[in-house]
């Protein structure tokens, strides 16, 4: 089943199917029913915690559980990515154990001299060992043996297929042992791509009780004649959505689902734009420089006893949200900040190169209202609205890092850059109007 055509005229093929992400949303969306039934049935079946939801910090992990296996399973079982060129891999042709054993050792110490060296970088990182992030440490810990001990004969069983078994784990591997050749830059990449993984995975078990909680206790019933509070909770379950999902992506770089990091962005750009969104390095919350929140209100409290216009604003804020979440869910298996995995041109990539960056930022400005202060005080509003400008403009700057390393990586995503900058919603409008006013400003020349 080829899940990958395009339309005539339309962008290249997506390397991930809206069917992927579809189904972990159904696997996400069973267990959530589950757990907010959860006191129903044990009631119902004289089991221990009636009357409870499972609202707590392992029900939200396996939340990414029984998202991720949905999207496994279809990608395996219906679209057989495992056969795709992309992965590397080649089925047919598998060579005995012993003809790829070295290579294999040389692979398993580079990978795990890698954990090793991000485990150190945890422990000695106070942050790590604070807040929510004391969740991820007792994640990562009990991780660990069974990673070390799965990692051996997924190592071996894997080299025996892949084409290059020389990958960017042996080349660092092959540095730290010293018996062959290793090449610098493939030493470079895999610490690039464990980098990203290290950091960001971290991040996100951090962040998945809370908002699990949110919304395995939410009452959707109390908020149905409520604007506000409909609103709220639409919004927060979409962003559990956007997490769980995001989770899946980063945990699963896995060959057989051709969801393997094929590249991290090299450029220091790039990762400087993307860190200074994130904790610790984020600068847009409370107190820090570009905190653009000071005397300000939420939406709500400036349209308080305007109903009508509360049902509006709180509608496309839910939108915008939606279209945030459903960039996620596009992605599959293959979300990741500051990788390539692939190129995406269905979805909401059909209509924008960005349209998390987008939603999200409009969002920001629509929920936020910068240039209206509780305080009375013109100089908030110009300060405020300059700096939530200078946020968006950081994540114009990651856009803009994002396309040069996949420009540079991919014909298809050239191929689709140049499609988007004629049919995009904003590029395409771009471009229509600027021959629009060349043509109505170019002048005849005079017949000779």
């Amino acid at each position: 089943m080829d899940s990958r055509k395009s339309a005539p005229g339309g962008p290249p093929p997506s390397d991930v199917s809206a069917a992927v992400g579809f189904a972990g949303l159904l696997g996400l969306f069973a267990w959530l029913s589950f757990c907010r039934n959860w006191g129903i049935l044990a009631t119902a079946l004289d089991l221990p915690g009636a009357g409870m939801r499972l609202d707590g910090p392992y029900a939200s992990v396996l939340a990414v559980v029984f998202s991720g296996l949905p999207m496994v399973l279809w990608s395996l079982l219906v679209e057989k990515v495992h056969r795709r060129p992309s992965t590397g891999l080649d089925w047919t042709r598998a060579r005995p154990v012993r003809a790829i054993f070295d290579i294999s050792v040389t692979k398993l110490a580079g990978l795990w001299a890698t954990w090793a060296l991000i485990g150190f970088i945890y422990c000695i990182a106070r942050y790590y060992w604070r807040g929510q992030y004391l969740f991820s440490m007792e994640m990562m810990g009990a991780a660990i043996i069974p990673l070390l001990l799965l990692s051996v004969p997924y190592v071996l069983w894997l080299d025996r297929v892949m084409v290059n078994p020389r990958d960017h784990a042996w080349h660092f591997g092959a540095m730290l042992i010293g018996r062959e050749a290793y090449d610098p830059d493939e030493v470079k990449a895999h610490l690039r791509s464990w980098a990203v993984k290290g950091f960001f995975i971290a991040f996100m078990i951090s962040i998945l009780p809370p908002g699990w909680k949110g919304i395995v206790n939410v009452d959707p019933v109390q908020a149905l004649g409520d604007p506000v509070q409909l609103s709220n909770m639409l919004i927060q379950l979409l962003f559990v959505i956007d997490v769980q999902i995001a989770m899946v992506g980063y945990l699963l770089t896995l060959r057989p689902l051709d969801a393997h990091i094929r590249s991290a962005n090299p450029f220091l750009a790039g990762w400087v734009a993307a860190l200074m969104c994130y904790p610790p390095f984020l600068l847009m919350s409370g107190g820090d420089p570009l905190d653009y929140h000071p005397n300000t209100a939420d939406w709500s409290f400036w349209m308080q006893g305007q109903f009508a216009i509360l049902w509006v604003w709180g509608a496309v804020l839910v939108f915008l949200t939606g279209v945030y979440a459903w960039a996620t869910v596009a992605f599959g298996l293959r979300f990741s900040n500051l990788t390539y995995r692939g190129v995406l041109t269905n979805g909401p990539y059909r209509y924008t190169r960005h349209p998390a960056y987008i939603s999200k930022n409009a969002f920001w400005w629509l929920s936020t209202m910068p240039f209206l202060v509780t305080s009375g005080s013109m100089i908030d509003a110009i300060r405020n609205t300059i700096i939530l400008a200078l946020v968006s403009a950081i994540y114009y700057w990651r856009a803009r890092t994002e396309e040069a390393h996949l420009l540079a990586e991919d014909p298809k995503y050239r191929a689709y850059y140049d499609w988007m900058q004629e049919h995009g919603l904003i590029t395409g409008a771009l471009a229509r109007l600027t021959r629009t006013v060349r043509r109505r400003g170019a002048v005849p020349q005079a017949a000779e």
